[in-house]
C-alpha cells in the first residue's frame, strides 16, 4: 500500500501535468488575444463602432480567459513542485509573485472589458457615455499592454534563470526565453501584438516537457544541455 501511494504521488507529479496545463493555457489565451486584437481597434480612443459588429466575438474571447487563468495557475504550481528542493527562495518568490500579478491583471482587464460589453448590451437604445467607454478602453489598454507585459517578462526571466540553474528544460530555450523576456521588459510604447510572445514561449516549454515525458521520463526532470 505504501509503495502504491508513493507511485501515485510520482504520477501526479509527472511533467505531463505541467505540459498539459501550459499547452491549454497557451492555446486558450492565444485564441482569446488574437480574436480581441482583430476585433478591437488598436486606438483606445476609437469611437466604439466595433461593438455593433464584433461584440459577440469579443465576448467569446473573454469567456476563454477564466479557463486559461486556471490552467496557468496549475502550470505555476506544478513547475514549482517539479523544482522541489532546488527551488531558490529569492527567484521562487519573484517567479510566483510575477505569475500571480500577471494573472490578476489578466482577470481584471477581462472583467473591465466584459463590463463594457454588458453595458453596451443593456443600453442598445441609448449610446454608452463616451467618458465611460474611453475610461474602460484606456484602462484595459494600459494594464494589458504595459503592466501585464512587464509582469510576463519578469515571470519568463525568473523561470529561465531557474532553468539555467536546475536544468528543468534545455539551455537554449532558457537563453531564448531570457532574450524574449528582456524584449517584453524593455519595450517602450504600445506594441499591439507583443503580448503573444508570452503564451508562445509557454507553449514551447510545455511541448518540450511533454516530449521529454513521452520519451519515458518519470520523476525529476533530467538535466538538459
Amino acid at each position: 500500500m505504501k509503495q502504491a501511494a508513493v507511485h501515485t504521488e510520482l504520477r501526479l507529479r509527472t511533467p505531463r501535468s505541467a505540459a498539459l496545463a501550459g499547452i491549454l493555457f497557451s492555446v486558450l489565451i492565444l485564441i482569446s488575444l488574437v480574436l480581441i486584437r482583430i476585433s478591437v481597434p488598436q486606438d483606445p480612443l476609437d469611437s466604439g463602432n466595433w461593438l455593433a459588429e464584433n461584440s459577440n466575438t469579443v465576448a467569446f474571447a473573454l469567456n476563454l480567459v477564466p479557463f486559461a487563468g486556471i490552467a496557468f495557475l496549475w502550470f505555476i504550481a506544478v513547475i514549482r513542485d517539479r523544482l522541489g528542493e532546488n527551488e531558490d527562495r529569492f527567484f521562487a518568490t519573484v517567479f510566483l509573485g510575477s505569475g500571480l500579478m500577471f494573472l490578476a491583471m489578466l482577470f481584471f482587464s477581462a472583467a473591465t472589458a466584459g463590463s463594457l460589453l454588458s453595458l453596451y448590451d443593456a443600453s442598445l437604445e441609448t449610446p454608452i457615455d463616451p467618458a465611460i467607454y474611453n475610461y474602460s478602453r484606456i484602462t484595459v489598454n494600459q494594464i494589458m499592454n504595459v503592466y501585464a507585459v512587464k509582469m510576463a517578462g519578469v515571470f519568463m526571466l525568473t523561470t529561465c534563470t531557474l532553468a539555467l540553474r536546475t536544468g528543468i528544460f534545455k539551455r537554449w530555450m532558457a537563453l531564448l526565453g531570457i532574450a524574449l523576456a528582456l524584449l517584453l521588459l524593455l519595450s517602450v510604447g504600445f506594441l499591439y501584438w507583443i503580448l503573444l510572445v508570452f503564451p508562445l514561449w509557454v507553449l514551447m516549454i510545455s511541448i518540450h516537457i511533454l516530449l521529454v515525458n513521452l520519451k519515458g521520463s518519470e520523476g525529476e526532470f533530467p538535466e538538459t544541455a
